[in-house]
């Protein structure tokens, strides 16, 4: 069987992989110059910085068989990710935890006078209708509005008013003074980056891999099977319109020492633009180097010629997703695969996960 992928994400990469071990000739196109899709990781010419050129991208998962996938391809190292956010002049542990509860407060509570705590300061709203009742009813308002409300704005553009319920979906407190990111068994960064290990996913004799080569929806795929893992609506020519997503802006820049201290530091406050600012050495704590490099990061709503980050997903997208679907589903011989194709926001060991189901499907199909 001949297949041709479009994309050579996460997705395209482990599917062309399975294919191609199991005997069949894959052919990926991909539109940019480079592999990995929004995990692509480049060392910076002036600092040696290992960057994440499409923002921060830790492994996390307790998929033992996917963790295992990943490392056939790459040399994971030990990574615990670690975030701060800045408020009022004043830098806080997240998540919230015993320490940033204590610190915010300025109190010196145990787990239980802490829970107790943060129970009397949440409101009693019996069903919440939105993200802001949602996070009232777990927090009250003095947490909500140091860590959650102008950040959920800048995030999402919208009025937490107006976005669901869902989207807050456990209390996002911890009680205790663990500060690690993820709860995940299984956490790491690929040494050599994300873009090598994808390389490394994509390296058989098999696979033909096409970079700067943009496939067009109804272009003759030259093929017996075509997977397509670019944006679903895209492939329809947004005939019904387009699906909403959020993109992100990106502002470089260069420094001599350790600027910030850490990974990642959230910005919450409404009154400064960006969300977040990344260090990128620390995302390498094996790595020494003077030089640091740092990106300002902004959110904004995506437009037709900008990269789609993070599907909105509210009501009017979701209804027009049901639209997509019911033509993906009426689609022969396409699959519609990974967090463009399926419009969704995918972590990785998902993406990966999801391809590997896929690609057993087909073969036994």
């Amino acid at each position: 069987m001949q297949v041709r992928i479009v994309g050579a994400g996460l997705s395209g990469a482990v599917m062309a992989r399975e294919l191609a071990q199991a005997g069949h000739r894959v052919t990926v196109t991909e539109a940019r110059g480079h592999v990995a899709g929004n995990c692509h990781t480049e060392r910076c010419a002036q600092t040696g910085v290992m960057e994440h050129r499409y923002g921060p991208h830790i492994f996390h998962t307790d998929d033992a068989g996917v963790w295992a996938y990943v490392n056939r391809f790459a040399t994971f190292r030990p990574y615990r990710h670690q975030v701060r956010a800045t408020h009022e002049g004043r830098v806080y542990a997240l998540p919230v935890t015993l320490l940033t509860i204590n610190q915010f407060f300025g109190t010196a509570m145990r787990p239980d006078e802490a829970r107790a705590f943060v129970a009397s300061q949440a409101e009693t709203i019996a069903e919440p209708r939105n993200f802001e009742e949602q996070a009232l009813s777990m927090v009250g308002s003095r947490l909500y509005a140091a860590f959650f409300e102008g950040y959920t704005r800048k995030q999402w553009g919208r009025d937490p008013r107006d976005l669901p319920a869902a989207l807050l979906k456990r209390l996002p407190l911890r009680f205790n003074y663990d500060d690690n990111y993820f709860f995940h068994r299984f956490q790491g960064i690929p040494e050599a980056g994300y873009t090598a290990m994808v390389e490394a996913i994509l390296d058989h004799p098999g696979i033909d891999v096409h970079l700067d080569a943009a496939f067009v929806p109804g272009d003759d795929p030259r093929a017996d099977h075509l997977v397509w893992t670019g944006p679903l609506d895209a492939w329809f020519g947004h005939r019904l319109g387009r699906l909403g997503y959020r993109t992100l802006d990106f502002e470089r820049f260069t420094t001599q020492g350790d600027w910030q201290g850490c990974a990642v530091m959230n910005h919450p406050d409404p009154e400064v633009p960006h969300t977040r600012i990344t260090e990128h050495k620390h995302f390498a704590p094996w790595e020494s180097h003077e030089g640091s490099v740092l990106y300002r990061e902004t959110s904004r709503e995506a437009g037709p010629d900008d990269i789609p980050y993070y599907p909105v997903r509210l009501a009017g997208e979701k209804a027009l997703l049901a639209e997509y679907e019911a033509l993906a589903a009426a689609e022969t011989g396409v699959t519609f695969l990974g967090r463009l194709g399926t419009y969704r926001y995918l972590d990785m060991d998902v993406t990966i996960r999801e391809a590997l189901d896929a690609a057993g499907a087909r073969l036994a199909g």
